[in-house]
């Protein structure tokens, strides 16, 4: 700017364009042309269109011609700029490289964008909630497993909660709401969900809610609403959240011994972003918070206990398919009607008259093998000892056991199995097998006042150690006679 300064000023004394162009030691074109440039107003930057691809000629018509054919598809069926470019290659001989087709298409779609397309910007009211599920890696009891990670957060204030759960089902969510509600000691007022939460669908203006979950806003007097389909951006606040706290809590993988731990630490690192400040509003989110739980209602009396009830009718040998999975409510039970309690984490099998009869973790996808509890197997195996080859519970006893097992006498293998039954109604299974063990590598009969005793006492912790004695403290005892060589 100082060139072009000197010459206007030296042009404005009316110096000769040619002593002005030797004085500064310029051409006197541009003397020329900045003497006479009437206008020096700031300009927007021209765009630099790079050199048009001749590549490209002929093909130009065909590109427009898939791509204007691509507005009456759905959105998520339309062509790619890879996709136009592999079929111009398979279908036209197309010749050139990716990038020019790529700059075609997005000059064509920049060019063809219609008004109405493009996000606003949402306002979110204290006490309305955002709710969604996101995957991510722990280390459950030393086991590594993927838990899908149950996330709500106040767009309001930023605050976010997560806890972790082995699936994405209605229970799991109404646990981790009443979770989070207690846990923050309010019931926000709208709750805000995708549409793939397993608590409701919405096609269209029809919106279809669990009857679990229907059951838990009556609970709580809570609003739901849900997100058009393929539309999360609806609910961005709970989407950012979802990596925010993958990225921070789940980095490394967290270890712990349950999944229960795992989720009070988790609740207890997200109570520490309360002194973090807004991105935006520039307050810390524990002061913007208390504004959502003052918008928010009060917590019932007594909370909702999330357990979906189904009648099942067990097959001949006492089996329920349950969500993919055979859950064994044991042969006492075979072709009856049973009750089955879905919780998030446990399978509850209760009799026609309600009456608990058996408890199971739950397990979420496919499993290959029968869910049991070994004790239910046992007393079958009593009545049937011929069938304990054969019997799932072969697998779960230890070498001995299943070794004298296997080459008893049908009679001495119904003894065995009966004291086995009978200790475990009052020691528990694994010590009464733990009993039978110790007995047999004793080389002592395993009968049942034996077994059933020393099952009892390994369960109430009363059993000794078992170690090797040291007989040599008796030779204290005695001594030697050096007249007679007798030993006193």
């Amino acid at each position: 700017m100082s060139v072009q300064e000197n010459i206007r000023r030296l042009d404005s004394r009316g110096v000769p364009v040619r002593e002005i162009a030797r004085t500064l030691g310029v051409s006197r074109a541009s003397v020329a042309k900045y003497a006479e440039q009437e206008d020096f107003s700031p300009a927007p930057p021209a765009p630099l269109a790079r050199p048009g691809a001749s590549v490209l000629t002929g093909f130009e018509h065909i590109i427009e011609r898939w791509l204007g054919e691509d507005q009456r598809r759905p959105r998520k069926q339309r062509h790619t700029a890879k996709r136009i470019f592999d079929r111009l290659v398979d279908e036209h001989g197309f010749t050139g490289t990716y990038s020019p087709v790529q700059r075609h298409v997005k000059k064509w779609t920049a060019r063809n964008r219609q008004a109405g397309e493009g996000f606003t910007e949402l306002v979110w009211p204290a006490g309305t909630v955002q709710v969604d599920f996101g995957q991510a890696e722990a280390i459950i009891a030393g086991i590594r497993q993927v838990l899908h990670i149950f996330v709500v957060s106040f767009p309001f204030s930023n605050m976010r909660f997560v806890q972790g759960y082995r699936g994405e089902t209605a229970e799991c969510v109404c646990h981790g709401l009443r979770r989070v509600f207690e846990h923050i000691g309010a019931v926000p007022r709208h709750m805000v969900f995708d549409n793939a939460t397993g608590i409701g669908r919405r096609v269209g203006t029809k919106v279809v809610e669990t009857k679990l979950f229907g059951a838990f806003k009556l609970h709580y007097r809570a609003e739901s609403r849900y997100c058009n389909p393929y539309s999360g951006h609806e609910k961005g606040n709970v989407e950012n959240a979802v990596g925010f706290l993958r990225r921070n809590f789940m980095v490394p993988e967290p270890e712990a011994a349950t999944l229960a731990g795992l989720n009070e630490v988790l609740l207890a690192r997200c109570d520490a972003l309360a002194s973090t400040t807004h991105y935006r509003k520039g307050l810390p989110l524990g002061e913007l918070f208390t504004q959502d739980v003052a918008a928010s209602l009060e917590l019932p009396g007594v909370g909702f206990d999330p357990v979906r009830y189904e009648s099942r009718k067990a097959d001949k040998t006492g089996n329920l398919l349950i969500d993919g999975n055979t859950y064994a409510a044991g042969p006492a039970f075979h072709s009856r009607s049973l009750t089955v309690g879905l919780r998030h984490d446990v399978i509850e099998i209760l009799d026609e008259h309600s009456e608990p009869i058996r408890s199971f973790p739950r397990a979420f996808g496919r499993q290959t093998e029968t869910i049991f509890e070994p004790a239910s197997l046992v007393p079958l195996l009593v009545t049937k000892p011929g069938a304990w080859s054969h019997s799932p519970l072969r697998a779960l006893v230890t070498d001995p056991v299943r070794d004298w097992l296997d080459q008893a006498t049908a009679t001495d293998r119904r003894r065995l199995l009966n004291a086995v039954d009978a200790a475990s109604g009052s020691a528990g299974f694994d010590a009464a097998m733990q009993a039978a063990d110790t007995l047999i590598r004793r080389g002592d009969q395993p009968d049942m006042a034996a077994l059933g005793m020393l099952a009892r006492r390994m369960a109430h912790g009363t059993e000794p150690a078992a170690a090797n004695v040291d007989l040599s403290v008796y030779d204290t005892f005695t001594t030697l006679n050096t007249t007679t060589g007798e030993v006193a």
